[in-house]
């Protein structure tokens, strides 16, 4: 009895101390998540005042630049086989990964993903050819392009280039090898990326370059794009390295809002397929009228019957956030139809 006596006190003393220490653990974590609230506050404001604009190409640029590259010579479709498919989403986390798994679904298609993404090749080419459209011009630089070997020794040839046919045909065959010959080795028919970087300016080059490529535009809300972002603690995502740096809801919203005012202000007979991811997951979406435009057989259930890879942990954004975002990226809201 003595023993129980002793026991009961000890008991509680433990059951209070006990209480104390979840308390004081409980109050450690409410502490751990205000403080995590305020560096990110902190951080998303900041990071929204020190960001810039990003100066890219502008569409009217480059469709004179190819223009003028190509105005002596048609462009000739007959023979050409490749038909790539160029998946561009409104950046990251939009669910591109989930639609490239459905498009592979076909086992005669191989998408690779975001292939040297941070390299910027294609919108750095596309930057490149853009400066065409310039004094002095490329029809100077190839109007020697009929003479004759006679009188090469007695002509002005400073600027003798070949003719802009052929310089797109490089350009190309550089495509070809980097892409479409490894996936032809592998055994795929047909072959295409994954980006989300690239726009309007860089679909009108890949067009230019691959006249029978289809293009599917890929969207999805943007604030379920930075909170999947943020919550994956990808800080370092690059538009292009070393010197465009996208990690900040304010970058996000920003690259989100101009891939979407540019790719869905295609011009109309543009090969281009817009998609919601919204629409895709919630099976609202025609997968056989979509097929039937790509020309391949796919099997959506293969790809949406397993989950690969999910980061989101908060069921939503900070009101900060959410105001970053609506601020910067209001306009392609709208044109999509999204909303708070």
């Amino acid at each position: 009895m003595e023993h129980s006596k002793t026991a009961v006190p000890f008991r509680g003393l433990w059951a209070r101390a006990r209480g104390s220490l979840l308390w004081s653990k409980t109050r450690e974590s409410h502490i751990g998540q205000s403080w995590c609230t305020t560096r990110r506050f902190v951080r998303e404001f900041w990071s929204w005042a020190q960001s810039e604009d990003v100066i890219l190409p502008r569409v009217e640029e480059l469709t004179k630049s190819l223009q003028a590259l190509c105005e002596s010579a048609t462009i000739s479709v007959e023979g050409d086989s490749e038909a790539p498919i160029f998946l561009l989403a409104t950046g990251w986390r939009t669910g591109s990964t989930l639609l490239q798994r459905i498009l592979v679904t076909d086992p005669n298609v191989l998408i690779w993903g975001e292939p040297f993404g941070e390299m910027a090749i294609s919108s750095r080419l596309a930057d490149m050819i853009s400066c065409f459209s310039k004094p002095p011009g490329i029809r100077e630089w190839t109007a020697n392009e009929t003479i004759e070997a006679s009188t090469l020794a007695q002509s002005w040839i400073a600027n003798l280039t070949p003719p802009g046919e052929d310089f797109r045909l490089a350009v190309r065959r550089l495509f070809d090898q980097w892409l479409g010959e490894p996936a032809r080795q592998r055994g795929y028919a047909r072959w295409g990326l994954k980006e989300v970087r690239l726009g309007a300016v860089e679909a009108i080059f890949l067009h230019w370059l691959y006249p029978k490529a289809k293009f599917v535009c890929l969207s999805r809300h943007p604030y379920d794009c930075y909170r999947s972002l943020a919550d994956s603690g990808w800080n370092d995502i690059y538009l292009s390295r070393p010197d465009v740096l996208v990690g900040s809801a304010a970058g996000l919203a920003r690259h989100w809002n101009r891939l979407v005012l540019t790719l869905w202000k295609l011009p109309a007979d543009f090969p281009a397929y817009h998609v919601k991811y919204e629409d895709v997951i919630e099976r609202n979406f025609d997968f056989r009228k979509f097929e039937s435009w790509l020309g391949i057989k796919i099997k959506e259930e293969t790809a949406l019957s397993v989950i690969v890879g999910h980061s989101s942990v908060r069921p939503r954004l900070g009101w900060h956030e959410r105001w970053i975002i609506r601020s910067e990226a209001s306009t392609g809201m709208q044109e999509l139809g999204y909303s708070e």
